[in-house]
C-alpha cells in the first residue's frame, strides 16, 4: 500500500468542522467559536456541518454522522475535517462510512485524537491516506510550547521535508480548563516537568519506521477486523506504532495491550511510543507495568511519557509518515517526513 499526502494547506482553503462521535453542548459553543476564529486567522474558510449537536453522547445518528463525514471527505473543495474533539463511540461510524468512495477522491487532511482514533487509523489503513493524530479544534486556539507543532503547521508542511518535535519538557498534572468561564484562554497549564522515559531497559534509540496507532480504548475494539489490519500498511516497511491511554485503569489497559498484540498489531514495530498518561494505576499494576506486561515481549524499545495523549501539551503523529525516533540521555527528539 502506497501511502497518499494531502496536498498541503494554504491560505483560502476550506477546512470542514463535524462532529463524528461527540458534539458540542450549548455553554461550549462560545470556545467552538473562538475555535474557529483562530483558524479563519490563518486565512481559511471554515464550514461547520450540520452533525454538531451536543445534547447527548453523539451528535448525530451513526449512519447521518457517517454521510456527512464521507461527504466532506469526498468534496474536492474541503481540503481538511477537524472535529471540535473526540467522545466516546465511533466505532459505530465503521459500517456506515464509504471507505472506497473516500479511498478514490483526492486525499483530504483529517485532524484529532482521543474517540477519533477509531476513524483516523482505519482511514489510513484501508485507503493509504495519511490522517493527523493531533489537536482538536477545541484546543487550537492553546499557543503551542516551543519545540511541537500545531495541526494547522502539519498540514501546511511540504511535502518530502521533514519536520522535527522535541519534549518541551512541561506538562499538564491534571484538570482542564473552564471554557464556559474562559472560552478565550490560550495559555496551556503546564505545572509538570519531565521528558520520555525508556521502559524496556537502559541505552540509546535511534529508529525508524512507519507511524500507526491511536487510543488504547478506541482502537482496541478493532482489533482482529479488518479495520486495523496492518498486514499490508506500507509494504513490509518496520512501523512505529504509539499507543496512549485516555482513562482506564491498568488492568484494563493491559488486557487492551494483550490483545492488540495478540492480533498482530505490532508484528512489524521497530519500537513503541507510548503517550503520557494520568489514567489511574491498579492495586497490583501500574500503567507502565501494564505496557511492559503486554508489550515487552516484543523486544524493542518502548518509550513513555510521549505528548501524544489526553495529557497536554499535543505532539502531532501523522498516520503514515516515515518517522525517525531518537532518544538519548542528552537528547529526545522525532523526526517526520511525509513521503
Amino acid at each position: 500500500m502506497t501511502i497518499r499526502y494531502p496536498r498541503p494547506l494554504r491560505p483560502g482553503d476550506r477546512i470542514g468542522v463535524t462532529s463524528p462521535s461527540s458534539g458540542v453542548a450549548g455553554l461550549l459553543r462560545p470556545r467552538l467559536d473562538v475555535a474557529i476564529k483562530e483558524i479563519e486567522a490563518r486565512g481559511h474558510e471554515v464550514v461547520v456541518g450540520r452533525c454538531m449537536d451536543g445534547t447527548t453522547h453523539v451528535s448525530a445518528p451513526a449512519a447521518e454522522r457517517a454521510a456527512e463525514l464521507t461527504d466532506m471527505l469526498t468534496d474536492p473543495t474541503i481540503r481538511a475535517v477537524v472535529p471540535p474533539w473526540g467522545g466516546e463511540t465511533a466505532i459505530d461510524l465503521m459500517p456506515h462510512l464509504d471507505f472506497e468512495a473516500i479511498g478514490r477522491a483526492e486525499p483530504t487532511w483529517v485532524v484529532g485524537y482521543s474517540d477519533m482514533s477509531t476513524v483516523l487509523t482505519p482511514l489510513t489503513l484501508l485507503t493509504g491516506v495519511a490522517t493527523v493524530h493531533g489537536n482538536n479544534l477545541m484546543d487550537t486556539p492553546y499557543r503551542v510550547p516551543e519545540g511541537l507543532v500545531s495541526w494547522l503547521d502539519v498540514v501546511a508542511a511540504p511535502q518530502g521535508e521533514p519536520f522535527a518535535q522535541i519534549p518541551p519538557g512541561r506538562y499538564r498534572t491534571g484538570g482542564w480548563d473552564d471554557w464556559t468561564r474562559d472560552p478565550e484562554i490560550r495559555d496551556l497549564t503546564l505545572d509538570g516537568e519531565g521528558g520520555w522515559t525508556r521502559l524496556d531497559g537502559d541505552g540509546d534509540v535511534d529508529v525508524e519506521g512507519r507511524l500507526i496507532g491511536g487510543c488504547v480504548e478506541t482502537v482496541a475494539p478493532l482489533a482482529g477486523s479488518r479495520y486495523l489490519d496492518t498486514s499490508r500498511f506500507a509494504g513490509d516497511e518496520p512501523l512505529l506504532v504509539y499507543v496512549e491511554a485516555c482513562e482506564d485503569n491498568a488492568f484494563t489497559i493491559c488486557r487492551h495491550l494483550h490483545g492488540l498484540r495478540l492480533a498482530g498489531f505490532f508484528d512489524r514495530a521497530a519500537a513503541v511510543l507510548v503517550g503520557r498518561t494520568n489514567a489511574p494505576d491498579s492495586p497490583t499494576l501500574t500503567q507502565r507495568e501494564a505496557v511492559l506486561d503486554a508489550l515487552g515481549p516484543l523486544g524493542v524499545p518502548i518509550i513513555a511519557d510521549v505528548e501524544c495523549g489526553h495529557v497536554a501539551p499535543h505532539l502531532p503523529l501523522v498516520n503514515g509518515a516515515r518517522g525517525r525516533v531518537v532518544h538519548t540521555a542528552a537528547r529526545s527528539e522525532i523526526v517526520q517526513t511525509l513521503d
